[in-house]
Parts: structure tokens; sequence; C-alpha cells
């Protein structure tokens, strides 16, 4: 089965809201390098999905493809987002603790913020919320650089934190 019969069964089964995101966020989650083919895929790299032939059944990314490397679809969706983010947050302050923060930087797409989310300081809210009062600076781009898979990659749509520790 081709990236396209794959992709029209799902547009299929849909619902009217996933419908809704697959024609305006439709992406393709490219396994990250270092993982072993055919295993557990690991992370993935979300990249555009910039064109279709449907005569070919073929897809472009905006990123490489090697012959047998997995891809998925992703659809970018606010709730998740904000969970995703929510969660990473968490996860840092319970292994390290909200004190252990003594300042911030904030690379952040502008496909997020008030095109997301509604909200300009969507991100830097939660990151208070969640890791307090910390002087934050930083600035909106297109394309932030931050890890998948142990390697260092340029991403859209993203907010990349840089966090300062206190000196011990």
């Amino acid at each position: 089965m081709t990236p396209v019969e794959h992709l029209e069964e799902l547009l299929l089964r849909c619902d009217e809201r996933e419908w809704d995101q697959m024609t305006s966020s439709l992406f393709v989650g490219i396994q990250a390098s270092g993982f072993p083919l055919g295993e557990d895929p690991g992370p993935f790299l979300v990249r555009n999905l910039l064109g279709i032939d449907y005569e070919t059944g073929a897809m472009a990314a905006s990123a490489a493809v090697v012959e047998g490397q997995v891809i998925q679809f992703h659809l970018r969706d606010r709730e998740s987002s904000a969970e995703d983010l929510f969660s990473r947050l968490r996860e840092y302050r319970d292994q390290h603790g909200a004190r252990n923060v003594a300042g911030a930087l904030l690379f952040s797409c502008l496909g997020r913020g008030e095109c997301l989310y509604g909200d300009l300081g969507h991100d830097s809210r939660v990151f208070r919320e969640i890791l307090g009062e910390v002087p934050m600076g930083g600035f909106f781009g297109h394309g932030e650089i931050g890890p998948v898979g142990g390697i260092t990659h340029v991403h859209g749509y993203t907010s990349a934190f840089a966090l300062f520790r206190p000196a011990e």
C-alpha cells in the first residue's frame, strides 16, 4: 500500500474534527535516524507534507526519507500540544525541582501562540504555572533547534526552552 492509499483510507475513517485537522494541519512523521529500521520506531521528526502525486502514490516531505524508514501521519492539535508541554515541564519539575531554575530562554515558533492557542503568552504562562516566576527571555522564530533521538534538528511549530540552573 502506498502512503497516498493509506492516507485515503484514513480520510474515509475520520470524524468531522479530524477531517478539518487533516485538511489544514497534516504532517509526516519520519523515524528519527539512529533507530533500527523495522523495530520500535522510536521518536519521529515531524515535517511538512509538501505534495502528493496521486498517479504514482508518491508524497514529498520537507526531509529525506530512506527506503524502509518508518513514516506516520501527524495532526497538529492544540489540545495534544498543550498536554505535551504540561507533561514535559511537570516531568522536569518532578526530576529536578521547581527551585532548580534560575532563568529561562523560550524560543517559540510563530505558528504557536495566537495561531495555535488563540493566546500569545500560552507557553510562557504554562512554564510559570509549573516552574514558578522565573526570569525569562527569548524570541519568536521560524525554526527552533532541539534534539530528537539524541540528534539536534531544526523544528517548526515548536517551543524550545533553555533552562539555567543556579550555581551550586
